[in-house]
């Protein structure tokens, strides 16, 4: 008969154990790295949003001219050296905003763009439709009680008369896609970087300060940078002016966690965030070594024997172990004693079932007739009997071993 075969192959086994793992090493790495929460392509005017009001072409093209752009979801990730870009909603909490903007000026310059349009989700069946896409329904006042309250925002038509809503300023010039719903602003502190060539309305400028911060740039109408407005070729180069203009060097964040596409550091988080990344990648190797390891066992898996095996010699060892481990050999001396009495009973052909000392007395006189020994069995039975420590007990024993070993020569 031969064994039955495993139902799995070793490369099955280690196929199965190590997708395994890979997989759940990932989905780890996943949701630290924060890509299981939040839809960027949510119709949000915000780095990931693709709709009109969002801003995934700047994205796109300063990362394209070579700046190292990225997202900042916290406000720890905010307060990183280089240009904060923040594009929160018209129902954003003006304190936080400041707040925001306050601690960044420390480190590096701040671009606000301020909100403008409703915007919905495109009706169902819409041809061509892409996900993110959306439908603007119309201006969106902004309320930010608590972040440059002496700064007015007003929205109004730019372009009577059918023209265009044109604008210049930051080495660009170009024209905005909506002309009836232009939206700017006017501060005493605001110092005009793009303007309307109609009025001059204030459309992106910088706040004038005196307190040693860096740049704050503000832009109130968001189509010179939204997609809406990137159907323009000028557009984009004033997008890339006004990056200059700021001065944050080739570091540019996007912070998203206004617009509620945060994230709460964790523990998780952290183990897949340098520098305690390496510490990561160390423990994943230690496993997999040791994984290895078990998968690569040395020679054939050993089959565990009885507990207590079968057969006299198994029993008597047992036996044996019994008693070695409780410490009682002297209660075994007169018993052995006297079975070494039996046995030489029955070899010397002697009455059996007689008293013991009798017993004795007649081996003694038979055993001297060929030994020439003088009571030879009586006196090793006794030094047995007599016998405390385990050396002691084993001479004595091994005395009537050799006795009864002069009878079978």
């Amino acid at each position: 008969m031969t064994a039955p075969a495993d139902p799995f192959s070793r490369r099955a086994v280690l196929a199965l154990v190590g997708g395994g793992a890979l997989l759940f090493v990932l989905l780890l790495a996943l949701v630290g790295g924060g890509f299981t929460s939040g839809n960027f392509a949510n119709g949000g005017a915000h780095a990931g949003g693709t709709g009109l009001n969002g801003y995934a072409g700047l994205y796109r093209l300063l990362e394209h001219h070579g700046y190292r752009v990225g997202l900042s979801r916290s406000e720890a990730a905010a307060q990183r050296p280089g240009l904060l870009v923040l594009t929160p909603p018209a129902n954003a909490k003006g304190a936080e905003i400041d707040r925001i903007v306050e601690r960044h000026r420390q480190v590096g310059p701040v671009l606000v763009i301020l909100p403008k349009w409703l915007a919905g989700p495109l009706p169902a069946g819409t041809p061509g439709a892409k996900r993110g896409w959306v439908a603007l329904a119309g201006p969106a006042p902004v309320d930010w009680p608590g972040f440059l309250d002496e700064v007015t925002v007003a929205i109004a038509p730019m372009g009577a008369g059918g023209r265009p809503a044109e604008w210049s300023g930051a080495g660009a010039a170009g024209a905005l896609p909506v002309a009836e719903i232009v939206q700017s602003g006017r501060g005493d502190r605001l110092v005009p970087l793009v303007t309307g060539r109609q009025d001059g309305r204030i459309l992106a400028a910088r706040l004038a300060t005196t307190d040693g911060l860096r740049p704050l740039l503000l832009v109130f109408e968001p189509d010179l940078l939204d997609n809406y407005g990137f159907a323009e070729t000028a557009n984009a180069v004033l997008a890339e002016n006004l990056v200059a203009a700021a001065g944050g060097g080739q570091d540019i964040a996007f912070d998203v966690s206004l617009n509620g596409l945060g994230r709460t550091p964790n523990l998780l988080t952290l183990a897949f965030t340098p520098p305690f990344l390496a510490a990561t990648l160390c423990l994943l190797l230690a496993a997999l070594a040791v994984g290895w390891r078990a998968f690569l066992r040395f020679g054939p898996a050993l089959i565990p024997g009885r507990a207590i095996a079968f057969g006299k010699r198994a029993l008597v060892a047992n036996t044996a172990a019994l008693i070695a481990r409780t410490r009682r050999l002297h209660l075994i001396a007169s018993p052995y004693a006297d079975a070494a009495r039996e046995r030489l009973v029955r070899a010397l052909g002697l009455p059996r079932h007689v008293d013991p000392a009798a017993s004795e007395a007649a081996l003694d006189r038979a055993l001297a007739a060929r030994t020439g020994d003088d009571a030879p069995f009586s006196r090793r039975a006794a030094a047995l009997r007599a016998a405390r420590r385990p050396h002691e007990l084993v001479a004595a024993a091994q005395d009537l071993h050799d006795l009864e070993r002069t009878l079978a020569r």
